[in-house]
């Protein structure tokens, strides 16, 4: 057995919904972490004390005890992962893993016994269910009742909203009502936020973006009390999961982003990430309330009990201490600018993108954390506006895509360096500076897989090269792509000069410059080679006077068994009888399929034999003829209107301007004058030579004679 067992796919309970993850047992600990949140459960060998198997709804589970009296619950396992965990937990841990049955007789009178953060309800000391009072947010008592309120989570399709306990009155003490003492069992392990005491210290009017306002954060030992004008928060500590101290771009502001789940509720809104914003020149001067030897014994020398400094190093000092989770910063990315972030825009806001060393973080609205192994895919894509801007894709694993648009071209190369430093999969890896339209593969992508898109960037690309080898003037902006390209050596379309030799030049060959500006300058447009059409095939022409062709010996045996498959299945329709048939021909054996294709094979003689003579007395030379008399006659039209076509073009003449619908409307009248005009030319040629004939009738042929 090696050291340590893995599984895929263990569940969680956390609030009524079921979160996925990854269970492993090793000699050292027990670690479970969470697909959706990436929060990590380790629990130390040593403190393990009670190991349960148990059946559950999805399958099988695992209830694990500590000395410290917290409980975990792990579902998902199969009947046959027993055996292997039971030799696991007797080799490396002090704990044996014990089968627990569970009562499922739907029993509603039983003995509630309180173990730890749990509510057990027991019939007949067998557990029917369990309750923990970690989601219990509320507890009310009545005269012989006990109500139990439980937070909601966004998550579950069904959530739990009530339970209510009768407790029966008891006889053998008198002098504590069993309701009250119900109640306060349960309030002691409740997560129930009571603002009982003092706060440990108070900070006034923070500016907070996400959620909008200025609050005074008061921190209380298990819980943050934001107290705003409008509205109130309190974020119990167990529900942040990550601390970020980002510098803001300008270097004067720092964003400190707590990251919470489940989110804080204000009507239909949810908020995900509480965003403090602070000016790095705002100091301040801090006392706890609480003695010396209560901050040394409590925070082991994190804190003190008078601090002074900036605000947010404070405030995250103080956070860090409270939450004990360590605060994420930017690590070693830099972008053109020298900053640690990039400015972007998400959903059409503008924003700034943090590189992390596990992930990306943009804030802030809407907040979004991204870790790298939720990460499927990224891709660099062309801006849809300009060029000048490129934007940046990610995918997740599961199918979300979050565009980050707008960001300049000049934090390209960074952004592939840092993308390509940290192994990620990327889409369609664009052109980097410097690489000139060489891509580089990265050893984890999927090589042998055909990216048809890839192949059309790189063909584009190899146009667009060849184009700019032909002519400097051409690589427009709105061409190509290019990150590292300077903006000095894009000629614009209005430059009329693009091609031009230097101003030196200019000076010195004064006419052949006036001699250019006469003439057009023509640019090279670099336009694709249509592919040639390949010609139709000709349809063969069936020969009704021919001989039918033979049946196959599939066909034939439907032929026969048509009925008797419409009479084994009656209401069959046509498709299905086609369907049914090809099932039994191939559950047909080679016996009886021979049987068909030796009547084939005669269909097949008798067919060669008739078209043989059919041939011998002529038949078939008339639909020949007919086919080659069709094909001269089409190639005779074709001519006609190719003649006529050019014929056409030379009255016209092949300069003819384009005129536009304004130029054709205004033009009516004229054109209707020019008409009545021609006609009447043409009356007065007519006249004329009229005239001329009957005056060279009325003349003899001696006086022609004599004029001669």
């Amino acid at each position: 057995m090696g050291d340590t067992l893995e599984f895929n796919e263990i569940y969680q309970e956390i609030k009524g919904s079921w979160n996925d993850g990854r269970l492993r047992f090793s000699k050292q600990n027990v670690v479970y972490k969470s697909s959706k949140t990436g929060k990590v459960d380790s629990i130390p060998a040593g403190e393990l004390s009670l190991a349960q198997w148990r059946r559950v709804c999805l399958g099988h589970g695992i209830k694990l005890s500590t000395s410290a009296g917290h409980i975990y619950k792990y579902d998902g396992f199969r009947d046959t992962d027993f055996e292997k965990i039971s030799e696991f937990f007797k080799a490396n841990y002090s704990v044996e893993l014990t089968e627990k049955d569970m009562c499922v007789k739907g029993w509603n009178w039983g003995t509630a016994k309180f173990s730890g953060p749990l509510l057990s309800f027991d019939v007949n000391d067998t557990t029917a269910f369990e309750v923990p009072l970690s989601n219990v947010s509320q507890c009310a008592t009545g005269k012989n009742e006990v109500t139990l309120e439980f937070h909601q989570n966004d998550d579950a399709e069904v959530s739990l909203m009530e339970v209510r306990f009768y407790v029966p009155p008891g006889q053998a003490d008198e002098r504590q009502d069993p309701v009250e003492a119900f109640a306060q069992n349960i309030l002691s392990k409740a997560d129930v936020i009571q603002a009982t005491g003092d706060a440990v210290c108070i900070f006034k009017e923070l500016q907070c973006l996400t959620p909008r306002g200025r609050y005074d954060i008061r921190i209380y030992p298990t819980f943050l009390h934001l107290h705003g004008k409008t509205f109130d928060y309190k974020i119990p500590y167990t529900t942040v999961l990550r601390l970020f101290l980002l510098p803001h771009k300008d270097q004067r502001q720092m964003f400190f982003v707590i990251s919470l789940d489940p989110p804080i509720k204000q009507g239909q809104t949810r908020y995900h990430f509480l965003i403090l914003l602070f000016s790095k020149e705002e100091n301040i001067s801090l006392s706890l309330n609480m003695s010396e030897d209560d901050v040394e014994h409590r925070f082991d020398g994190k804190l003190s009990k008078n601090m002074s400094g900036s605000l947010y190093e404070l405030v995250s000092r103080v956070m860090k201490a409270l939450v004990n989770r360590k605060i994420t910063v930017p690590g070693n990315f830099q972008g053109h600018s020298g900053a640690q972030c990039i400015t972007c825009s998400y959903k059409a806001t503008s924003g700034l993108l943090y590189p992390l060393e596990r992930g990306f973080i943009y804030v802030h609205k809407p907040p979004v954390h991204l870790r790298f192994e939720e990460i499927s895919c990224v891709n660099f894509a062309r801006g849809t506006t300009t060029t000048r801007s490129f934007d940046f894709e990610i995918e997740t694993k599961q199918g979300n895509q979050y565009t980050f648009s707008n960001i300049e071209r000049e934090e390209y190369g960074k952004l592939f360096d840092f993308v390509n430093a940290k192994k990620l999969n990327i889409k369609n890896r664009g052109f980097k500076e410097g690489m000139k339209g060489k891509i580089d593969e990265y050893s984890d992508s999927d090589e042998d897989k055909h990216d048809a898109y890839l192949e059309r960037m790189k063909a584009e690309g190899k146009i667009r090269e060849e184009g700019n080898d032909s002519d400097d003037s051409d690589s427009g902006s709105d061409e190509s792509f290019n990150p590292g390209e300077e903006d000095d050596d894009i000629a614009e379309e209005y430059d009329s000069k693009a091609s031009a030799s230097d101003s030196n030049e200019e000076d010195d060959e004064s006419e052949e410059d006036s001699s250019k500006k006469k003439q057009k300058v023509s640019k090279p447009k670099v336009v694709k080679e249509k592919k040639e059409r390949k010609p139709r095939k000709e349809k063969k022409q069936k020969d009704k006077g021919g001989p039918k062709r033979p049946m196959s010996a599939y066909m034939l045996w439907l032929n026969s068994s048509r009925e008797r498959i419409k009479s084994e299945n009656p209401g069959i329709s046509v498709t299905e009888i086609s369907k049914k048939a090809g099932e039994m021909w191939r559950q047909l054996g080679k016996d009886e399929k021979e049987e068909w294709e030796s009547k084939a094979g005669e269909a097949k003689r008798e067919y060669d034999i008739a078209k043989k003579e059919y041939k011998e007395r002529g038949g078939g030379d008339s639909s020949i003829s007919k086919r080659d008399s069709k094909k001269s006659g089409g190639k005779k039209d074709d001519k006609k209107r190719k003649s006529s076509g050019d014929k056409e073009r030379e009255r016209g003449g092949g300069n003819e301007s384009f005129k536009s619908k304004e130029f054709i409307e205004t033009s009516e009248s004229s054109s209707d004058s020019d008409r009545k005009s021609k006609s009447k030319k043409k009356k007065k040629k007519k006249k004329e030579s009229e005239e001329e004939e009957e005056e060279a009738a009325s003349t003899p042929a001696s006086s022609e004679q004599e004029s001669d």
